[in-house]
């Protein structure tokens, strides 16, 4: 068993009638796309053509903020407001598939960018999921 289905187990209060396997994944998901995402960054800044990165550079980052920010919201349940969470959700999956094809149209020549690539697309769907279930 993971830690975060430990902490959500641990939760003394009902959840929100959000589906807890989901909520894992996604939360899962949002902190491996945020890593991966700020390695990708840090891999294209080191590539010796990063002018033609600079937007994927700048798609990461976002990226990662936006990961970052969901997976928090997902963590916290006191107070659970699910209109905050489902414009947060949106947002990072919107954020993932942006992030998901511009790192693709560099993933022919830079390995790094389809190891992030398949992370975004793992994390937009994980948001979906959790969408479809609130």
């Amino acid at each position: 068993m993971h830690v975060i289905d430990q902490m959500l187990d641990s939760y003394p209060k009902d959840l929100g009638g959000v589906d807890q396997a989901a909520l894992s994944k996604c939360i899962a998901a949002c902190r491996e796309c945020e890593q991966t995402c700020v390695a990708c960054a840090d891999a294209c800044l080191s590539e010796d053509g990063v002018t033609e990165l600079t937007k994927c550079i700048r798609t990461n980052l976002d990226c990662a903020d936006l990961c970052t920010t969901t997976g928090n919201v997902l963590s916290r349940h006191t107070g659970y407001d699910a209109n905050i969470t489902r414009v947060t959700l949106e947002a990072c999956q919107a954020a993932c598939k942006s992030c998901g094809d511009e790192c693709e149209s560099h993933a022919q020549m830079h390995d790094h960018c389809k190891i992030c690539a398949d992370a975004c697309r793992q994390c937009e769907q994980a948001c979906a999921d959790v969408i479809a279930k609130l």
